[in-house]
């Protein structure tokens, strides 16, 4: 099990590199709507849409939307597209072992 350290800065660094324009760009990719990635992450649409628009969301949210795109292949570094990440695991931690998930927007 990874320490709190660990962990604390792996969300840091998966917060910096998720971006609004990765969440647009990972759904074209997937073809996902904003209504899929809701279903599947367990984010509202609200919150989707306005994180898209470039509004800013609590870190659980935002870490449980990379999480789930990261569940699907895709990496996301700063500055550029999101890739598949072929025998490549996300470094997004589940946002579900957070104590704050409750408040998933």
């Amino acid at each position: 099990m990874a320490s709190l350290a660990m962990k604390v800065t792996l969300e840091r660094i998966a917060l910096f590199q998720f971006t609004s324009e990765h969440c647009i760009q990972a759904r074209a990719m997937l073809g996902w709507s904003q209504e899929h990635l809701s279903q599947q992450s367990g984010v509202s649409v609200a919150a989707i849409h306005r994180f898209e628009a470039g509004g800013e969301l609590l870190d659980v949210t935002r870490l449980a939307l990379a999480f789930r795109l990261e569940a699907e292949g895709l990496v996301f570094f700063p500055g550029f597209a999101p890739g598949r990440g072929m025998n490549i695991k996300g470094a997004t931690p589940n946002p579900m072992e957070r104590p704050d998930y409750a408040m998933i927007e």
